[in-house]
């Protein structure tokens, strides 16, 4: 009987490691599909014999992406919808740009860890742990550096140069996706009732309300 215990605890704990990442191809490739009828977990796939070169292609990583907003930063993303080919291969990268002490701000990344590499400038780079420690990690990194945010965790860089910044960073999903956490508590669509914001920021609804006119 012991051992049936054990055998049902080893299945649940490689289920849920097997689970925690995209989805492991079972062919050479998958190209995505976008304009297939057909609801899969990610992409559906095209008819491998009409592959082609520019399914795995994409070009324009060596252009600096736009920083005059308000954050004094550009994400170029290199994913499932700008190269069909990445689908169900489980990783994927993005360029950012950063202008003198321009931030990317909290955010987290639900679907994948990233691991960040320093092109040019310097960054402070941190994370936050989850509840109930709230710890920050962070580090000031330089060209030539590394760094890994979590799966899931809230991270930023900001730029602490006075010239500008370039950090390439690969994902381990073929779609992480994002939630800037400003842009979601105070830009949702339909919004989130202000009274429920002051209490949760412990500050008024005037504040509140503020804060959401920028977003």
């Amino acid at each position: 009987m012991a051992s049936h215990f054990l055998l049902f605890g080893f299945l649940v704990a490689t289920c849920s490691v097997a689970l925690a990442s995209d989805p492991s191809s079972l062919q050479d490739f998958c190209i995505a599909d976008p304009k297939s009828p057909v609801l899969v977990n990610g992409h559906a796939c095209k008819d491998p014999k009409l592959a082609q070169a520019n399914d795995f292609f994409f070009s324009g990583l060596h252009l600096a992406g736009n920083t005059s907003n308000p954050v004094g930063s550009r994400v170029t993303p290199v994913n499932v919808a700008q190269i069909p080919g990445l689908n169900t291969l489980g990783i994927s990268l993005v360029r950012i740009d950063y202008a003198p002490w321009g931030i990317n701000p909290p955010h987290t990344h639900p679907r994948a860890t990233e691991i960040l590499t320093v092109i040019e400038g310097t960054l402070e780079v941190g994370f936050v742990t989850s509840n109930p420690e709230n710890r920050l990690i962070t580090k000031k990194i330089q060209k030539g550096d590394v760094f890994v945010f979590p799966v899931g965790l809230i991270h930023f860089q900001r730029n602490v140069g006075n010239a500008n910044a370039v950090a390439i960073a690969a994902l381990s999903s073929q779609n992480p996706g994002v939630i800037t956490i400003a842009n979601t508590v105070f830009g949702s669509n339909p919004a989130i009732p202000s009274d429920i914001l002051a209490k949760s920021f412990q500050v008024d609804i005037k504040t509140v309300n503020m804060i959401k006119s920028k977003f």
